[in-house]
């Protein structure tokens, strides 16, 4: 092929790739509404905006009083999600479920819209691509910080280090450390966090950050069991 009609080929294509529609919806989403684009540590800002998430989501049921008020101007007093089922007088905490499938899918938004982001933009993990943070931060604190088991600590006849049960305000002690811990195992990437990152399209893009985000979470709980 001459020089001049290689030239005009690859003008062809860069035409044609210009010509594709940015997939906006997976964007905002895989960018965390933006915040992917700072132009320095968009991963930590992915993180902070995975803090917000575990902490609105663990106080639930108070959202869920706060928007009756807005919505219907009636004042209630509590909410409570009831338990069908009990294990030796442990159970979850009730705002761990709604916690739990708002995780479930957010995960499942990121690998769908990150798999297209980066597919569009022919790299295999964006930069600009955040809510895998978003992610493994909100199942850092899911796990290991703010959704502990409650109901054990009725019983008298439990070890001082079953205090890692105790349900506990997530103060910011606790959001801090589950940040930095979750920063800190996202950048090392320990076995098999970075084997993940061979997995195809948004799972790759996805799974590295689940298993920083389970390694932090389990560094919490010790901390917490020392007395954090």
């Amino acid at each position: 092929m001459t020089p001049a009609k290689n030239d005009a080929a690859r003008g062809a294509l860069d035409a044609s790739a210009n010509s594709r529609r940015r997939p906006i919806l997976s964007l905002l989403f895989a960018t965390a509404g933006g915040l992917g684009y700072f132009p320095k540590a968009p991963g930590t800002f992915g993180a902070l905006a995975g803090v917000v998430l575990a902490y609105v989501m663990s106080h639930f049921d108070r959202v869920l009083v706060i928007c009756a008020y807005l919505l219907y101007h009636q004042r209630i007093h509590s909410v409570s999600f009831g338990m069908p089922y009990q294990l030796f007088r442990i159970f979850p905490d009730p705002n761990f479920i709604p916690s739990a499938l708002v995780f479930l899918l957010v995960a499942a938004l990121g690998v769908w819209t990150s798999h297209r982001v980066a597919k569009f933009y022919g790299a295999k993990d964006p930069q600009f691509v955040v809510i895998d943070e978003v992610s493994g931060q909100h199942l850092t604190l899911l796990l290991g910080g703010l959704m502990p088991l409650y109901g054990v600590y009725a019983r008298g006849d439990l070890p001082p280090w079953s205090t890692i049960l105790y349900p506990r305000h997530p103060n910011w002690i606790i959001l801090l450390a589950g940040l930095i811990l979750f920063r800190v195992f996202d950048i090392w990437k320990p076995f098999p966090a970075r084997q993940a990152e061979s997995l195809p399209g948004g799972w790759g893009i996805m799974a590295d950050d689940w298993m920083a985000g389970f390694y932090a979470a389990l560094c919490l709980w010790l901390a917490r069991a020392v007395g954090l």
